[in-house]
């Protein structure tokens, strides 16, 4: 992506002490947007945000998103919002269902109405393929039909979604309405890969699947998800802008399964469990159309074998990670 000045000066980031969140901050404070990361620090961490608190331009606000008058309080002065906070933890939704609503879907409405407070009128949303449920069609156009959501985590993004495209209309917001695969690459520390290599490392010789293996899944990279999302916000100009964010390709778990240990050079035995799903919600097949985005002009630069290997490594390099969350 070319090092230009995205259209804002000053960028509202909540959940910028995550994954995505940190690698969008560091990028915007590259290019002389000022950031203020608006993070709990419950999944997010203070490391990621290192480099960025040696910017000038940073600042870091402690709180959550259902606080709404910090949250009020830290938006002011900003003129552009991503909303990248929300409870990513699809495997045990079934356990904890209001967290889905409150972090996600309650969250949102707060953020919007700060934005209202605070006369900020753009919103940048993460989304998730998952809100296409168990698509009938493959590759998922972005106007593909809504099947019956089959994740607690898919539905509150959804609503999420509904909300953004209300005050929009309502209030003259523009959206920009971002429906992820999952993200792979440097600070990843939540998902498969993660829990593999954790798994491999507490015992080289046998590791435990959830499903079949046979899961068809497709990643992207994490600085290529943020040249996307970059390249929307300078382009796209409709009122609601939705994109899916993907490759052109997906692979089975069985394939990242060999990649991994692979590059490990350990040969474990593979235990399957629970079917063709892994959990309640899983959808075994996720692989979204991207000719919407293309047409902007992006592309990525890595392919998901080069994504998970990229991630590995940096896991390898990075193993605090793991001690972090005991």
């Amino acid at each position: 992506m070319e090092k230009r000045t995205p259209m804002f000066r000053h960028a509202f980031i909540t959940g910028g002490a995550g994954f995505v969140g940190s690698s969008l901050a560091d990028r915007l404070l590259a290019v002389g947007v000022r950031v203020t990361v608006y993070d709990n620090l419950s999944t997010g961490r203070p490391e990621f945000l290192e480099g960025a608190g040696r910017q000038p331009g940073f600042t870091f606000v402690g709180g959550d998103l259902l606080d709404e008058r910090t949250l009020t309080q830290a938006m002011a002065g900003c003129d552009f919002v991503f909303h990248l906070a929300a409870n990513a933890d699809v495997r045990f939704g079934t356990d904890h269902p209001r967290k889905d609503l409150e972090q996600n879907t309650i969250a949102t409405y707060n953020v919007l109405e700060a934005m209202r407070a605070s006369g900020v009128k753009r919103i940048a949303f993460s989304s998730t393929g998952s809100v296409y449920g168990e698509a009938p069609v493959i590759p998922t156009p972005e106007d593909a039909p809504f099947p019956i959501q089959t994740s607690l985590y898919g539905a509150s993004k959804l609503a999420g979604e509904g909300l953004i495209a209300a005050y929009c209309e309502s209030f003259g917001f523009q959206g920009f309405i971002f429906r992820f695969v999952s993200i792979l690459g440097e600070r990843y520390t939540h998902g498969h890969i993660f829990d593999f290599y954790q798994k491999l490392l507490d015992d080289p010789t046998a590791l435990p699947v959830l499903g079949d293996g046979r899961q068809r899944k497709s990643y992207l990279y994490i600085q290529d998800c943020i040249d996307a999302i970059l390249t929307v916000v300078a382009k796209a100009s409709d009122k609601v802008n939705v994109f899916n964010l993907g490759t052109d390709e997906y692979v089975e778990v069985n394939d990242s399964i060999a990649a991994i240990t692979a590059h490990l050079g350990v040969t474990p035995r593979l235990a399957y469990s629970g079917g063709d799903r892994g959990w309640i919600g899983d959808n075994p097949f996720i692989f979204l159309e991207t000719k919407r985005i293309q047409a902007f002009g992006w592309k990525p630069k890595l392919t998901i074998a080069q994504g998970i290997i990229r991630t590995l490594e940096w896991l390898q390099k990075n193993r605090w990670v793991y001690e972090k969350r005991q």
